[in-house]
């Protein structure tokens, strides 16, 4: 995956404190036994079957922590996997493998579980138009990695956080005292502070989606809690210079009728909170 600058700095920062947190002042059990010379080789081995993901994470987590580890791939981000495969061998210091392993689990478990979650859901929409997005319903301080295994998996990120699109949800029209306030106000504020940034407005209704569609100027909208029926009867009135996202009680069993719709995009949050983690082990080589 391509990162920017930044991404890459957050990218460190997720694994600087991920050691800080799990090694702190050394790995006593691995000083206690292991000699501080001493070399290995060890095998992250497939039990279950899913999509993997965090590989290209490891060699990072690898590295960061120990350049001299040598780590050899056998299968990549996005392969279909199965119990008994190696996705890769790593080989070096004893006391370096054994540091950074519960470190390369936890994340490459959870981003496989994440991947292979997409995966199933993509397939169910394989074909339409419809893309399938995540949202910010994201573990705190991982979100990066989250919103990676989605994209591994074949769905696409939403945005990342509150600062790169604007979301006009339920709250801020409540807040804001309607949807006509909400809407003027956000492209008052993106002028006077020279920012372009996509503007999105979620509706409860076909009443506050002509509300929307009388006042203009955004880019995308949001049909939260539509129905497909609903979908389908007020689509045809929403002019295709906007972009149109299906919201809310979407589940594997009836994502495809709400791809059928034709709407643009379907946004679930359960790829990023509701999924089953990857088993996956890393296991000393002595062959």
């Amino acid at each position: 995956m391509d990162f920017t600058p930044e991404q890459i700095d957050t990218l460190d920062l997720i694994i600087h404190n991920a050691f800080k947190e799990d090694i702190g002042e050394g790995d006593h059990s691995s000083m206690a036994c292991v000699p501080e010379t001493g070399t290995g080789k060890a095998r992250l081995i497939i039990k279950d079957s899913g999509i993997l993901a965090g590989v290209e994470l490891a060699q990072r987590i690898f590295h960061t922590y120990d350049p001299q580890l040598h780590i050899t791939v056998f299968i990549p981000d996005g392969t279909l996997v199965h119990p008994g495969e190696v996705a890769f061998e790593v080989t070096g210091s004893s006391r370096s493998i054994l540091a950074t392993e519960r470190l390369v689990l936890n994340f490459m478990q959870r981003m496989s579980g994440i991947a292979t979650q997409t995966h199933q859901i993509t397939q169910k929409i394989a074909g339409l138009q419809t893309k399938l997005l995540d949202t910010r319903k994201t573990t705190p301080g991982i979100r990066l990695l989250e919103k990676w295994a989605v994209r591994i998996g074949g769905g696409h990120n939403h945005r990342f956080a509150l600062y790169d699109m604007i979301m006009l949800k339920d709250n801020h029209i409540d807040y804001a005292g309607g949807i006509e306030q909400a809407i003027t106000r956000t492209n008052a504020y993106l002028k006077e502070n020279n920012k372009s940034l996509k503007i999105e407005v979620e509706v409860r209704n076909p009443e506050e989606l002509q509300q929307v569609l009388n006042v203009g100027n955004v880019d995308r909208i949001m049909l939260d809690n539509f129905s497909p029926s609903q979908i389908k009867e007020v689509l045809p009135s929403i002019p295709k210079q906007f972009e149109v996202e299906a919201s809310g009680g979407i589940t594997l069993d009836n994502i495809r009728e709400y791809a059928e719709t034709g709407v643009d995009y379907i946004s679930v949050g359960a790829l990023t909170h509701s999924f089953k983690s990857l088993d996956m082990s890393l296991k000393a080589d002595f062959q």
